[in-house]
């Protein structure tokens, strides 16, 4: 019945002419999700309280945090929300990217809702197994990569089911003309052909990367929202130029016809990560968990393999590669030297990176405020991609 009003109102609301304009749609998207964030978030974070969802700290992290324990999470289902009403009711609900993009991002949304569900209300520490988490997200992700990968070579559904009926009846060896190269940014005509499996294997790495990276970078107050909220704008921009053969023809872009629209999912995503932040800005009265992290960092994903752009979400969410990589080596450090010498040894003083630096003596607003303007610095360099090539 939600669908079905929201699909009523956003053909009411184009029946006007200025309501074609991308743009404007784009940004009525971020004010809607905004207010809609403004209006439910107190009321949401009231629900969190009463059915006692709240925050487990780690007793092995700083001790500082330990004020925080008790502190409601899940908060990431108010941005789902705003998200979802928002683009619902401002993109054109015919777009098959809208649809591929809202189901990766809802699709880990519930992988994280049921890991934060049995961490706090059923108080299982593990939540969702390990195991259990990553198929759910590789599922989800290789059949995003698949149905993207024909999406973004052909002009509508039909010409999808074509394609990929022709490749399955080939036993999975045609080659198609498809839109699959590595684009690299600064140069003109510098790509790298990746072929059906290539792509496939490259979009599955970003958006489960991504969902996880977003995840890793979520341990202080308005530290992943801010960055996701930036990347996230810069890349309504790319999906616009992508979507557009004019800019995309002078700006030598791939031209992903249907792709612009993404501009207003972007639109949203960035309202409804500045609602949350106001109630996640230091102290936070709400966290986002798993089921935001989990969804944003996919959303991020998706988008950026639809309008080909994955070379510049990795130099855009540096921060997020970067916390990323601090776990990665600690962890493998750490066994390397206990198997070699018997005990472990670490290169950070803890990890993920935000937690080494509060160790070493910054204050939980600096790592967040100084994160913050590096990633402004590296959504700037991204988008300078847009001309220097």
């Amino acid at each position: 019945m939600l669908l079905e009003l929201a699909n009523w109102l956003a053909r009411d609301i184009r029946a006007f002419h200025v309501f074609n304009y991308i743009t404007l749609r784009a940004v009525l998207a971020t004010m809607t999700a905004l207010a809609i964030s403004f209006a439910a978030g107190p009321a949401f974070i009231r629900w969190l309280a009463a059915k006692k969802i709240g925050q487990s700290v780690r007793s092995d992290g700083p001790q500082t945090h330990l004020a925080k324990s008790g502190t409601p999470t899940m908060g990431g289902g108010l941005i789902l929300i705003s998200l979802g009403l928002s683009t619902l009711l401002w993109a054109d609900l015919s777009n098959r990217f809208i649809w591929i993009v809202l189901i990766v991002t809802l699709g880990f949304g519930a992988v994280g809702w049921v890991d934060d569900w049995r961490k706090v209300v059923y108080r299982n520490p593990d939540g969702l197994s390990a195991r259990a988490k990553y198929f759910w997200q590789s599922a989800i992700g290789v059949v995003a990569a698949i149905y993207i990968v024909f999406s973004i070579s052909a002009p509508n559904n039909e010409k999808v089911m074509q394609l990929f009926f022709q490749w399955v009846g080939s036993g999975f060896t045609l080659e198609l003309p498809l839109k699959a190269a590595l684009i690299v940014p600064f140069f003109k005509t510098v790509s790298y052909p990746l072929g059906l499996f290539g792509f496939i294997l490259l979009t599955y790495f970003v958006i489960v990367g991504s969902s996880n990276a977003v995840n890793l970078t979520d341990g202080l107050d308005g530290l992943a929202i801010m960055p996701t909220v930036m990347v996230g704008s810069a890349l309504g921009i790319f999906a616009y130029v992508a979507g557009n053969a004019v800019y995309s023809k002078y700006l030598l872009l791939p031209y992903i016809p249907g792709a612009g629209e993404l501009a207003v999912f972007c639109g949203a995503l960035a309202g409804a990560g500045l609602g949350f932040l106001w109630f996640n800005a230091y102290p936070a009265e709400v966290f986002m968990g798993d089921v935001g992290a989990l969804a944003l960092g996919a959303a991020l994903g998706a988008v950026a393999v639809v309008v080909r752009q994955e070379i510049v979400l990795f130099i855009m969410g540096g921060v997020f590669v970067a916390e990323t990589l601090s776990v990665m080596l600690q962890v493998s450090w750490f066994k390397y030297t206990k198997k070699k010498y018997g005990q472990g040894r670490r290169i950070l003083l803890m990890a993920p990176l935000h937690h080494h630096f509060e160790q070493k003596g910054w204050k939980e607003t600096q790592v967040v405020v100084r994160f913050w303007i590096i990633t402004i610095l590296l959504v700037l360099f991204g988008l300078s991609t847009l001309k220097l090539r």
